[in-house]
């Protein structure tokens, strides 16, 4: 099998085009990444995935998406339900530990049978983003509340609920995004916060975490490690805080090359990313000319990211047994209650 490329690709609609399929058996990505403009009914989502794996020949490619309740939910009702935000689970662990972390075990084990069945199997999931007051609301309500030692407690239970189910999770966004006062969607956040208080917080979840197969970076400088480079981008915050001071030695994916916190063309961009010591280039948008740009860039997978490739390959596991309605009902319950 011809070897994949460090990259992970969107698509523009809901069918593949000619273009999109010659793009993907000539440049191999590693994987491909789902948002709403691809979800059109049932039927249609599988047959997509399918597709996406049959252009590059690989029936075992990764097929991720952005699956957490609340606003960031790409597949919505009617296909399947609407699940709430990080906080409202965080909200049941603050009443009572046991029940906020059953929440969320319960939550992503029912991601995962709603996923699996359109041959999805990564969730990026948890958010382990620790938030202060005034931040922006990118994160805001998507976080699992203030505490970093309840958010590893309730993300690691979310993992656990993916992995339950035959899905691998994605810790994001390393080394923490709780502090942006700006969107990095369209912004560059600063955070000038001293690195022993960002130790003592913002990283506490995902050191508690790090031994997660998978991890997405964030568009965010840090002033006291990197003063001139966002982490995605940071060989610094990459070997310093995510390899060092965290520990994590998983697949480490960027967010989105397209996010305007990131500065010059896609390709600068993703040679940006490639140079800091990331894994894997992530480029969600669709767009032709960008994925050109990400794959001239984007190198053969090789090293220690092969390494870590492997590891991602062998993590996938058989779901368990469990009773879909009566998880489903059992998880309903708890929302009625809260």
């Amino acid at each position: 099998m011809t070897e994949s490329k460090a990259f992970i690709s969107g698509c523009k609609g809901l069918t593949l085009t000619s273009d999109e399929k010659a793009f993907f058996a000539g440049e191999r990505p590693w994987g491909f990444i789902l948002f709403g403009r691809n979800i059109g009914e049932p039927e249609q989502i599988a047959d997509l995935t399918a597709a996406l794996r049959d252009s590059i020949g690989n029936p075992d490619a990764p097929v991720l998406i952005d699956q957490e309740g609340g606003r960031v939910q790409r597949i919505r009702p009617p296909i399947v339900a609407q699940y709430p935000n990080g906080a409202a689970i965080g909200e049941i662990y603050r009443r009572d530990r046991e029940q906020g972390l059953r929440a969320a075990w319960l939550m992503s084990r029912l991601h995962a049978f709603d996923l699996m069945r359109f041959g999805i199997t990564v969730d990026c999931l948890p958010v382990l983003d620790v938030p202060i007051e005034g931040s922006s609301d990118v994160i805001g309500n998507r976080a699992y509340g203030y505490d970093p030692r309840a958010v590893a407690e309730i993300g690691a239970a979310a993992a656990a609920g993916l992995k339950a189910g035959g899905m691998l999770p994605v810790m994001k966004h390393m080394p923490g995004h709780g502090r942006a006062f700006v969107d990095s969607h369209h912004k560059l956040p600063v955070v000038d916060t001293a690195f022993d208080e960002l130790a003592g917080s913002d990283f506490l979840p995902f050191v508690a975490m790090k031994n997660e197969l998978m991890g997405m970076s964030a568009h965010i400088v840090f002033t006291a490690i990197d003063p001139d480079n966002p982490a995605t981008t940071s060989a610094k915050v990459v070997r310093e805080v995510i390899r060092g001071h965290i520990g994590f030695d998983g697949l480490l994916l960027s967010d989105d090359v397209s996010m305007n916190a990131l500065a010059g063309d896609i390709e600068t961009r993703a040679r940006g990313i490639v140079a800091a010591g990331l894994d894997i280039v992530l480029h969600c948008h669709g767009i032709m000319d960008e994925m050109l740009q990400v794959a001239r860039v984007a190198p053969v997978i090789s090293g220690d990211t092969l390494r870590r490739v492997k590891a991602v390959e062998a993590g996938f596991a058989k779901p368990d047994a469990a009773d879909e309605a009566a998880l489903r009902d059992e998880f309903n319950g708890m929302l009625a209650i809260a």
